[in-house]
Formats: C-alpha cells, structure tokens, sequence
C-alpha cells in the first residue's frame, strides 16, 4: 500500500528559510495573527488530518469510484464522513474573511494546507478545493444580497461549488458556448444547456452545491463578448436563505475517466434552471477569471502533490527492493543483492522527482505570497506590482509544475519496475491521477499562449522583467560570493538569455503571427527551468550559511546543496534544446498541407 507522510521539515525550510513568510505575513492586512507558534500548530493537525483520514480513502475511491443514480452521485466510501470531519475541524473556513465566518488567515497559508490534502488524496481534495474559487468570484462580483446568501454557508463548507463552463462542442474556446439565459419575471434568468467535465459538479458530501455558469442573454454578442456569468444553485432557497426545492439542475451522468476516480465529473444538464446573474452582462469572461486563476495555482499544486506522492514511495522502495551489486563493490554484504537505490540510474530518478517536488514547492509557494499581497499589501502600488508578478507566474507556476510533476509520478512508476504497473503499490493510480492536470484550467498549450503572447509580448516585455530583476538582484548580489559560483553563472547566463530569446520571437511574430504558437510551449519549459534554477540558488544559498552557523540539521542542508548541484548540472542543460527549437521557425510546423496529413 502506498504511503504519504507530509513533507514539514521541507515546508518550514520553504516558507521560514527560504521565503521569510514570517515577515511576509508581519507587512500584510491580516497577517498579524500568523505568529511562528499558530503557524506550526495549523500545520500539524493539518498534516494529522491528512495522513489518518484521506491517505487510507486514496485507493478506496480509485477502487470504488462514485455511483450515479437518477441524477444523484454517491461518493465513495468515508469520503462523506472525511468531509464532515473536515468541515468541523474549520478547514474550509482558514483562508476568508471573518465576516462570513472564515478565519482570516492568509491564502498562502490555505494553500500549504491544500499541498497536504491534495496530496494525500487528491480527488477528494478536489470537492472542498474548487469551492475556494466560487467564494472569490461571488466576493468580488456578486450583489450585496449574493454575498450575504451564499458565502457564509460556503465558507463553512456546509456548501460547495463549481465552475460550469465547457460544453461538448467548445472545449477551451468558450466563446462557442451554446447554454441560455432567459429572463424570468422576479430578476432571476432560467438557463438552459449542458455542460461537461464538471469536477464535484454532484455529490453527497454537503447540504447544497452552487454551480458558477457561463451563458448567453437573449440577443448577446456573438463570441466571447457576449458570454455572462450566473450563480444557479442545486437547491433553490427559501424565504430564509435555507435549503429549498430542488433547482432545475441535475448530473446527466459521470465521466468513465482515466483517474482521479473518487472525484465526480459530471455531465450537468440544466433545464430551466433558476440563476442569478453575477457582475455585468456580458461581462462573464472577466468575472470568470477571479475563479480561474485561483483554480490555475491550485492546479498548479496538483503537479507538486503527484511529484511529492511518487517521490515519497519510490524512495522507499528504492531502499529496501535487492537487486544486483552496485558497479564500483559490495553495499550490503549481509544481503544477497544491494538495494537499488546504489544504483546511478535509480538515483538519477529519485534526484530528478526531489529536484522537482522540493524545487516546485518553492515555486508554488512564491506565487501564493503573490496572491497574499495582491489582496493585502497594505499599498495599491505594492498590490498592482504583486498582482502583475503573479499574472506573470501564474501560467508558469499551472503548466511547467503539471508536466514536470507528470514527469515524476511516471519516474515513480519507473523505479518500482513492474511493479509500478501494479495497483497494489499506487504508483499507476499517481500516474493516472496525475495525467488531467496538464487538461483542466487550461492546457499546457493555452498556458503557454497565455505566457507569451499575452503576458509577455503583449506587454512588451514587462511583465518578464518583473522576475527577471529579481534573479538580475541575487546574482549581483552573490557575484563574489565563490561558494555560490557554480550556480550564479549559469543563472546569469540564462537570465540573458531568456530577454534575449523573448526578442527574437517578437520580432519574428511581427512577420507571422504563427511564431508565437510555434514557440511557447517550448518557452514555457525554458521559463519553468529557469524559475526553478533560481529557487534552487537562493536553496543553496541558505544552506551553505546554515551549515557555517552549525546545528542539528547538517544532513538536511547537505541533501539540498547536492539536490542543487544535481539540478544545474543535469536539469537546467534542458534549457540548451529548448533554446534552439523555440527559435527554429513555424515553417517546420506548417509547411505540410492539412491534406497531407496521411495514414
């Protein structure tokens, strides 16, 4: 069976050693309370929680999967009793605004706690997960009266929400949509129309789901002009903002999907639904985002959990599982093969999955604080600047972490041999798990588009020099300290390079406008290796200086300076390829004719 312990000692090294979250959460509106104490204490029983009651349900609901029936799921079994527990423990509650009940704690810190569930069991995490994102949008959009309805009892976690937006014959491009909105005589708009994909879009974990929909008002612009936004709710409510009768909205049926089998994904049908407009009309798209972008990092997270997961497990089998002797002699002459962890190619691996699940985390982490001081940096300026570094980091943070956390749970699978392919062990079930997070919330190519073109040539390149400075910073900074040169100059160099390539590719997409597809995905790999080279630096940095202060930790400290060695001298050379083929050209891309395409 697999196994999963929270990683705290690297959490605290993250955010206390690394990332100063301390301070961090001393210069930020509501970030008083967080003292070194509270913080330890919510991690702790946010690590018991998720060790005892959601590693046991992982395989049960990959097993068991949810039940439809006549529109009504059923979730796996101690999924609901998980929930409850949850919910009185005031879990969902850590991160929002007191005046609904939440404790008001930062996001950043929600956010740790979300790396703990989700990688515990990450389809279960995904009921109270995308709740989050529902709460935003209506706190930034909806009315007075919507707030006042729904989020209390959200933030409570007596209810949950979606999102609704793809439709069968639209995917990604939203502007296609078909669902309709008619207006009803009391305010209220009656939608009609069928969405797909809808994680946690039924279930029986909480007393009523509030579904977010994108749909189109009578006469509205064609495309994604004229998309709008509604609260339509599974049950209606009553005169006194209780439960009522059941809405015009049900679950057609579930996905037969790849993994993430204990979390419903549903077909939603929607026939006359009650909904409540939320934010101008045909405004949807920009309403939307509030959502999407709380969904792109903590999506972001699923990469880092899928990493972490298979990390965890094959380190451990690659400590006990004999075979053959080690090249250079003899490891454990008391047994008949050595463990397989002697081996060069295992720890090749196992080093890739660390560098990977410890470097990401540090990445992941980052952004949050940017999500911290967006919406609590005590000046506008402060706000802007972090709001600007996130949309930077954002499509990073969602794409490069998915495909490099894909990446390990596979090198997971790849150290256990043949039994990785066997469910017993869990590694099949990390990979399949883990394969959507490169789909939902955009693909890796639409982040990639996203990255490039919009955030990086359409501002001419500001929103890249935003993090670019920072790395520029350090490196001056440590350009004598001599303990750090073997990363300071490659970080340099592909600091350089990365302004230098971003060029390039502009001044090629003046030409052809195809350049930019041609190059972004590429470009998006190079930033992800780049970001994560800078992280591993200031890594090594604060290591070197913790073993020159002594202390109980060397081991600690030592395994991060040779995870950083590892990680510029066998990871960040990708970047080399990535390099030439971002600059290679469309035309090797479109010179064959669609007719060509032959089998």
């Amino acid at each position: 069976m697999p196994e999963y312990k929270a990683p705290l000692r690297d959490i605290r090294f993250v955010m206390n050693e690394l990332l100063n979250m301390e301070q961090h959460y001393a210069e930020i509106s509501g970030g008083e309370e967080c003292s070194p104490e509270l913080v330890d204490a919510i991690l702790e029983e946010g690590a018991k929680f998720a060790e005892n009651e959601l590693v046991p349900l992982n395989r049960v609901g990959d097993q068991e999967g949810c039940r439809w029936d006549n529109g009504e799921v059923k979730t796996p079994t101690g999924f609901k009793e998980a929930y409850i527990k949850f919910v009185e423990g005031g879990w969902p509650s850590l991160s929002h605004d007191p005046e609904l009940g939440g404790q008001g704690l930062p996001q950043s810190l929600g956010m740790v706690i979300n790396e703990l569930v989700g990688t515990a069991n990450w389809s279960w995490g995904m009921y109270p997960g995308l709740s989050h994102g529902a709460i935003n949008t209506i706190e930034a959009h909806g009315t007075e009266e919507q707030r006042k309805q729904y989020l209390k009892p959200m933030v409570e976690g007596r209810w949950t929400g979606t999102m609704c937006l793809t439709e069968a014959h639209c995917g990604t491009d939203l502007g296609l949509l078909k669902t309709k909105a008619e207006p009803n005589d009391d305010g209220s708009y009656a939608i009609s129309g069928t969405k797909i994909f809808i994680s946690a879009g039924e279930h029986d974990m909480a007393e009523n789901i509030v579904h977010i929909v994108l749909a189109r008002l009578p006469n509205a612009p064609e495309g994604t002009k004229g998309i709008s936004l509604f609260i339509v709710p599974k049950f209606n409510l009553d005169t006194e903002g209780d439960v009522g009768e059941r809405n015009g909205v049900s679950c057609g049926s579930l996905e037969h999907k790849m993994g993430i089998h204990g979390n419903a994904t549903c077909v939603m049908n929607f026939d006359q639904a009650r909904g409540y407009l939320i934010g101008p009309a045909n405004k949807g798209l920009n309403c939307m985002f509030t959502f999407m972008n709380a969904a792109r990092i903590g999506t972001a997270l699923q990469g880092l959990a899928h990493a972490e997961f298979g990390f965890q497990n094959s380190l451990t089998y690659a400590r006990e599982r004999l075979q053959m002797r080690s090249l250079t002699g003899i490891k454990a002459e008391d047994k008949p093969a050595d463990p397989i962890i002697v081996h060069p190619d295992v720890r090749r691996m196992l080093l890739t999955q660390k560098a990977f699940s410890e470097g990401g985390r540090a990445l992941a982490y980052f952004a949050a604080m940017q999500v911290d001081k967006a919406s609590r940096a005590t000046t506008e300026e402060e706000r802007q600047a972090a709001d600007q570094l996130l949309s930077f980091i954002t499509p990073i943070a969602k794409a490069f972490l998915t495909e490099i956390g894909f990446e390990s749970a596979n090198l997971g699978l790849q150290v256990f041999g043949g039994h990785g392919y066997i469910a017993e062990w869990g590694m099949e079930q990390n990979v399949r798990d883990c394969r959507i997070s490169m789909l939902y919330e955009g693909t890796t190519g639409i982040q990639a588009l996203d990255l490039l073109g919009r955030k990086v040539l359409m501002t001419q390149g500001e929103t890249l020099k935003r993090f670019t400075k920072i790395v520029h910073k350090f490196c001056k900074a440590e350009a004598e300290n001599e303990a750090l040169a073997t990363y300071i100059k490659p970080l340099q160099a592909i600091n350089k390079q990365w302004g230098d390539l971003t060029m390039k590719i502009g001044m090629a997409a003046t030409q052809n406008r195809d350049e930019v597809g041609a190059a972004s995905v590429d470009y998006l790999m190079y930033s992800g290796y780049a970001v994560l080279a800078y992280f591993w630096a200031i890594s090594a940095k604060v290591s070197l200086q913790a073993l020159e202060e002594g202390g109980d930790d060397a081991a600690f400290y030592h395994s991060k300076i040779a995870t950083a060695n590892f990680y510029f001298k066998r990871i960040l050379p990708r970047t080399h390829a990535l390099a030439e083929t971002m600059v290679a050209g469309a035309d090797s891309l479109m010179e064959l004719d669609d007719s060509a395409f032959a089998f």
